[in-house]
């Protein structure tokens, strides 16, 4: 997404066909843009912008949807934890959407934490985002005693050798489960939750799939709250779900079994439009309806 300046740098821009960001601005916006050959600067939240590789892992469609659903569902969030954070997409907008909220972001491959480093410094938040090289799973790299009030992660979707694997090693990474699975991030986030904090994930919505994400949070000790699934284009079944999850003994006992589905979200209409409702999403953390 480029702005009504063309995407120049150096340019403040406030407003995008018509719509006005909102937010505060970042101080890379008023500074030469640092972006090398093979990258872009895209437009995220309001005047946050993100570093991406043109021929590597973008943001998604996911990646928004998790940073919404975590923030919308744990709003009073001072301290957040982004697992497997790839080039800061959910941290990014979680940044954007909880102002006052410090970060911490957890990574392995070293070519998205210099991404997200970068555009941390570019977006004016290396002062309460923390990014961190290494496998989540690890010792060390997440202190014992650290808790966090919101935990998120875009876990990968498919175990080695179960699809087609591109031959980018950052996109590989970000479908294939190289590092952990969605229990893994299950595990990790209850150990790491403050009191009564909360989990937002997203993972695939057909059966077999999200009962790895039911077997993971009981595993693990969590319980689902709320759940939500989502539809790409209406009529069609949902592909992906969020889902938002607590640890069980911060529950009333006879709470913990109990799951809130919410109706699907629906991302575009039949006729192909963007539907009203994500319209009105997209503007909640900082993206043109």
């Amino acid at each position: 997404m480029t702005d009504d300046t063309g995407g120049s740098p150096g340019v403040l821009a406030s407003h995008f066909r018509g719509w006005a960001k909102p937010g505060p601005p970042a101080p890379g916006s008023w500074v030469a843009g640092d972006v090398h050959q093979g990258e872009t600067l895209d437009a995220l939240s309001g005047h946050y912008r993100l570093l991406q590789l043109s021929d590597g892992h973008r943001f998604s469609t996911d990646d928004l949807l998790t940073a919404w659903y975590g923030t919308s569902w744990c709003p009073s969030a001072r301290t957040a934890l982004d697992l497997g954070s790839g080039i800061g997409t959910v941290a990014t907008v979680v940044a954007w959407r909880l102002q006052g909220v410090r970060l911490v972001t957890v990574e392995a491959q070293e070519v998205s934490v210099g991404l997200a480093r970068r555009s941390a410094r570019y977006n004016g938040l290396e002062d309460r985002m923390e990014i961190r090289l290494g496998d989540f799973r690890s010792a060390g790299i997440l202190r014992e005693h650290e808790r966090f009030d919101l935990v998120t992660g875009s876990p990968p979707y498919f175990p080695p050798g179960t699809g087609v694997e591109s031959g980018h090693p950052q996109k590989q990474a970000c479908r294939f489960e190289l590092r952990g699975t969605v229990a893994d991030y299950c595990a990790v986030a209850s150990r790491h939750l403050a009191v009564g904090g909360f989990f937002a994930g997203v993972f695939p919505w057909e059966p077999t799939q999200w009962r790895r994400v039911l077997d993971g949070a009981r595993s693990a000790g969590l319980s689902l709250v709320r759940c939500r699934p989502v539809v790409f284009r209406e009529g069609d079944p949902p592909l992906v779900g969020l889902f938002g999850m607590v640890r069980s003994p911060d529950l009333p006992e006879g709470f913990r079994e109990r799951t809130w589905t919410e109706p699907s979200l629906v991302i575009r209409t039949r006729d192909g439009a963007i539907h009203p409702e994500y319209s009105a999403l997209k503007v909640s953390f900082g993206f043109p309806p």
